[in-house]
């Protein structure tokens, strides 16, 4: 047991990966057994705690579903609807997996742009990919909640060694760190809940954040709405896309801590009016502009 406490420093998800199935254990396991060391608490607490996280998650991916709900800007809303109506007329051209996954993201972060309780994870920008990846695996291969709170672990895990190691931030890393970290996140657990390896899951990871690398945070009107929405739809195809591809043993050539390091040095390169602004990227278009001034004058 004390062997497990050193992965707390959460500044490699190889060796992560490594200590897991050295001990052919999944990391989900791994990493609540760490918790509760470090915390003190029993296993049964911290799984509680998280499920009140998973059951948020849930009706987040609700709540944005009314066709008449809007944002305070006016700038979003009705989209979750819309795509919703596609998939059960049977019309997703991506098939009902991923057209369900869309629904879920676009649902959560509408709910979260008209001021709806969400979970950040890891941020509000980024919120609608883990959760529509999670929910709608668990419709499609009926994945109990059990299940689900312990994915739920390793993705919070992954994202630790991000924000260890690079960044979960739009303002310091662009939207590679935020929607991109999700999507990563999200891959890895996908991988677990599937029956991959812990590399695999590794693997997953790497995969989701190279196909990123470098996106640009250029919030319109500087509010979490455009693009940011639409990015969290991306943000869950793109981690589904990433777990196929490891769960097949398609592996990244880039080790992901090294992948992960690269979306640091990336994010540190890009000028300050790319990351948050509101300054560059899609916020400084002509029809950006009138929006800023149509909401504040």
């Amino acid at each position: 047991m004390k062997g497990m406490v050193i992965i707390m420093k959460y500044d490699s998800i190889s060796e992560m990966c490594r200590i897991a199935e050295e001990k052919n254990i999944k990391i989900s396991e791994l990493v609540l057994k760490d918790q509760a060391i470090l915390k003190e608490k029993s296993e049964e607490d911290l799984k509680c705690t998280m499920k009140k996280m998973l059951e948020v998650m849930r009706e987040s991916t609700k709540e944005g579903l009314d066709h008449e709900k809007r944002s305070i800007s006016g700038l979003t809303g009705g989209d979750a609807y819309k795509m919703d109506q596609v998939v059960k007329e049977g019309n997703a051209i991506c098939g009902t997996m991923i057209g369900k996954a869309l629904v879920k993201a676009l649902s959560t972060s509408e709910n979260n742009a008209c001021m709806g309780k969400i979970v950040a994870a890891p941020t509000a920008g980024s919120c609608g990919i883990i959760p529509a990846v999670l929910m709608t695996i668990a419709e499609e291969r009926k994945i109990d909640d059990e299940q689900l709170i312990m994915a739920l672990f390793t993705s919070s895990a992954f994202g630790m060694v991000i924000a260890n190691k690079a960044s979960i931030s739009g303002a310091e890393g662009g939207c590679q760190a935020e929607c991109g970290s999700a999507s990563a996140m999200a891959a890895a657990a996908l991988v677990e809940l599937c029956g991959g390896t812990p590399a695999m899951s590794g693997h997953a990871c790497a995969i989701a954040i190279k196909s990123v690398l470098g996106l640009v945070c250029d919030p319109v009107a500087g509010l979490v709405e455009i693009p940011c929405i639409k990015r969290n739809a991306m943000g869950a195809a793109n981690a589904f896309v990433s777990a196929e591809l490891a769960l097949a043993g398609i592996e990244s050539k880039i080790p992901v801590d090294e992948v992960i390091h690269a979306m640091k040095v990336v994010g540190d390169c890009m000028l300050p009016a790319l990351k948050e602004t509101a300054e560059g990227g899609l916020a400084a278009t002509p029809t950006a502009k009138k929006y800023m001034k149509q909401i504040f004058g």
